[in-house]
């Protein structure tokens, strides 16, 4: 068994002039990531790899979330999550050593919706109505994928164990 978990950036800025791999978090995005980390800690959601776009959005994201989380073995800035299709995503994932037995993602959309509706085939309703839906900021799926290697997830082999929003957490809209 594998786990899979996507974090989409929580919600970023748009200053005039910056580029876009230079967008900050905005304020609502400070604010949602720590409380994601803190949910994550509170639910033991820990990777034992931990892949970051290299967009300043994520890595903010990043270190607002692992700030309230214990220490992950490798975090790694892997530039193929950056503006990436799902089926880039899925080959990113399958390259993943045996050794790795949860796997977080910390990217963008429509990429991380992508490759969430390509890899789940199951899960609670609910979440799956949501997950429909759209894959909010800061918004985080947990896969379980029944694989004993990374090279063999497929997709409609997964099955959503979560779908949790930033405002499920803080009670917000």
């Amino acid at each position: 068994m594998r786990r899979l978990i996507l974090l989409r950036h929580a919600k970023s800025d748009w200053p005039d002039g910056v580029a876009d791999q230079e967008r900050p978090l905005a304020l609502r995005g400070r604010t949602a990531a720590p409380r994601m980390g803190v949910y994550m800690a509170q639910q033991g959601l820990t990777a034992d790899r931990v892949l970051v776009s290299p967009a300043r959005r994520t890595r903010e994201t990043w270190d607002l979330v692992c700030g309230q989380m214990p220490p992950v073995p490798t975090v790694s800035s892997e530039p193929r999550l950056y503006d990436a299709s799902g089926a880039r995503l899925l080959a990113v994932v399958r390259e993943q050593p045996r050794q790795i037995h949860t796997l977080m993602l910390i990217g963008h959309n429509p990429g991380m919706e992508d490759l969430a509706a390509t890899l789940i085939a199951s899960g609670p309703a609910g979440d799956l109505e949501k997950l429909g839906e759209k894959f909010p900021t800061g918004a985080l799926a947990v896969i379980d994928l029944p694989v004993d290697d990374w090279a063999a997830a497929t997709p409609g082999n997964g099955r959503l164990d979560r779908f949790i929003l930033p405002r499920d957490l803080t009670g917000a809209t």
